[in-house]
């Protein structure tokens, strides 16, 4: 909060109404309940609204369900992380309660369902405390039900009328939510609604308004991760795509089975992840670049296949959204631990592109510039998100699909004398031809795993493994010359250069803002090209005294985490130093300050 702190109302009479700039709400109850719709609907709003969102989240990977949390932070200026502490808490039972009111800020405020919930005593002192029966309640609204449906509708009527959120804006969220069902559900979902916006307030809390925005509504996007990147796919020219459900990978997998037929494209779901990924490969052979993807176990099952699609040098997009590993780990859980397989899973010299979203605006152009960078150099390029950007929503301005949108076919025009895998071009890069094309004095091309002659044969030469193994690897060597160099957030010269890659972004970016204007000489740099790293990026370290690498993987053995050990190895600057952690969690602005100028003193 900015303009105003939340409080509850201790006036008597009718609740005042203040102005704000941004607030953080947390929802806490149970999955089943559903609260991510509380959230979603909120966060869908807000970028309707001229206002900046993002958002957190927490789900139980059980199939049963269990304790869940959604988190909004909605602004009116740049918003970058979702927020360290809750302004609002609405907690629906007692362990939603005792476990996050921690999480308020002082004075915060908790919103609470007395029909499940006992305030303690001593809390009731460091938080204004708000007791609504919300169960109760939407029960007398929607007629009554044996598991209370629809109390999570009835609590985002309450929180509209709270903050003075557009309840029309949110109706049609509503209807359009519920678009094609039964009627009843949509009425019932309303009345719920109604319900709650309408309910009599009187002291008990004070209400609050955003303050003016500078956004339209027309300009903007509202979406999650998932969908961006899945959306920049379709608009890159990808039309087809083969997976196996696996959180949280599933809901690309979704969305490319429900929109690529909308463009002539189609979607299979395989029955496992090699079958998937040789699809995808046997696509792109065929002239379209195939996308494919993943989540944990199921990365390192496409690994044999990627390295056949890296010597046969057969453009594709592996799409990795990363979660808590190893082996099944933490399904629902967030963490930068792929980075490595990433880069290096498979066995032999199989270099690959790597290219890391930094957040869900940059998933759809990050998605974009993978099916470009797979089809002119045909390589394999690994996309690698996390489930951070993967759930969280944000909104952002309108791409301008007339000029991004790409539905290009391959030029496979017959080339005399032409060799598939020639040598002759430094750049590592051939020439595609279409399959079954001949080439050469009546001979056809063979696409193989073996290692191989310049028109595909197999060869046991040892002078041409060398000769293509230098082939692939300067194909890479090509890309790194023409990767923008990453632009430093802050000053380029300084105490502390904080590196990150991924979902770490926003948190990094709002931790430097914070030190900088205490009067330290922070900086960040945020790296989405990570193999190849971008030519010269050691230029960018000479200016600070220590350069701290945040991730969200383990330290390892020597004390670095996955990119951190890539950047020593690559510069061997002994002032590379990792800051750390695999619990599942996205980092808070003031743990990244408070873990980093630890390790500087």
């Amino acid at each position: 909060m900015n303009d105003s702190t939340l409080t509850a109302s201790t006036a008597g009479g009718q609740s005042n109404n203040a102005n704000i700039s941004e607030a953080v709400i947390r929802i806490a109850g149970n999955s089943q309940d559903g609260i991510q719709s509380i959230g979603g609907f909120l966060a869908r709003l807000a970028g309707r609204s001229e206002q900046e969102v993002m958002t957190f989240m927490t789900i139980p990977s059980t199939i049963s369900g269990g304790p869940s949390i959604f988190q909004v932070r909605i602004g009116t200026g740049e918003v970058l992380s979702a927020g360290d502490e809750a302004d609002v808490l609405l907690a629906f039972y007692q362990h939603s309660y005792e476990g996050h009111i921690d999480s308020l800020k002082e004075s915060g405020i908790v919103l609470y369902d007395s029909d499940h919930v006992t305030p303690n005593e001593e809390w009731q002192k460091k938080y204004n405390h708000v007791a609504i029966p919300i169960s109760n309640l939407t029960i007398e609204a929607i007629g009554g039900t044996a598991r209370d449906k629809g109390k999570n509708i009835y609590a985002l009527g309450l929180i509209c009328r709270i903050f003075n959120l557009n309840s029309d804006k949110l109706k049609g969220l509503i209807n359009e939510k519920f678009k094609g069902k039964n009627p009843a559900i949509t009425e019932t979902a309303l009345n719920a609604f109604n319900a709650g916006h309408l309910y009599e307030l009187g002291d008990l809390i004070e209400t609050f308004s955003f303050s003016e925005a500078t956004h339209r509504d027309s300009s903007q996007v509202v979406m999650n991760g998932n969908e961006a990147l899945a959306y920049g796919l379709i608009a890159a020219g990808v039309r087809f795509g083969a997976g196996y459900p696996i959180t949280p990978w599933s809901d690309i997998m979704e969305l490319l089975r429900r929109e690529l037929p909308k463009y002539g494209g189609s979607f299979i779901q395989c029955e496992d992840e090699i079958a998937s990924i040789a699809m995808a490969l046997g696509a792109s052979y065929g002239g379209r670049v195939g996308v494919t993807g993943s989540s944990g176990p199921g990365i390192s099952l496409k690994t044999e296949a990627l390295g056949w699609g890296i010597m046969a040098e057969i453009p594709l997009v592996l799409v990795d959204v990363q979660r808590g590993g190893p082996s099944t780990g933490m399904p629902t859980n967030v963490e930068q631990s792929d980075l490595n397989i990433a880069c290096f899973g498979g066995h032999g010299d199989s270099p690959r592109v790597v290219l890391a979203p930094a957040n869900v605006e940059d998933c759809f152009y990050s998605a974009m510039e993978a099916v470009r960078i797979a089809r002119e150099f045909n390589v394999p390029v690994v996309l690698l998100s996390d489930q951070a950007i993967a759930t969280r929503i944000e909104a952002f301005d309108e791409p301008d699909l007339k000029t991004l949108c790409r539905d290009i076919t391959p030029d496979l025009t017959p080339v005399e004398e032409h060799k598939p895998y020639s040598l002759d071009d430094v750049s590592g890069v051939s020439p595609r031809i279409a399959p079954g094309t001949q080439v050469r004095s009546g001979k056809y091309p063979v696409i193989t795993g073996l290692e191989h002659d310049e028109l595909g044969h197999p060869t046991g030469s040892s002078q041409l493994h060398q000769e293509m193994t230098n082939k692939r690897r300067n194909k890479l060597k090509t890309l790194a010359e023409s990767l923008p160099f990453p632009q430093v957030y802050g000053g380029d010269h300084g105490d502390v250069l904080i590196v990150g890659w991924g979902s770490t972004q926003g948190p990094i970016h709002e931790a430097v803002d914070r030190v900088r204007k205490a009067g330290e000489k922070w900086s960040s740099l945020h790296i989405r090209h990570i193999n190849p790293l971008p030519e010269g990026l050691e230029k960018a370290f000479d200016g600070f005294k220590h350069v701290m690498v945040v991730e969200m993987n383990d330290e390892g053995l020597y004390g670095y985490g996955q990119l951190a050990g890539i950047l020593r190895a690559r510069y061997c600057d002994p002032k590379i130093k990792g800051i750390n952690k695999s619990d599942g969690m996205t980092y808070k602005v003031k743990e990244i300050i408070k873990r980093v100028t630890a390790a500087i003193n």
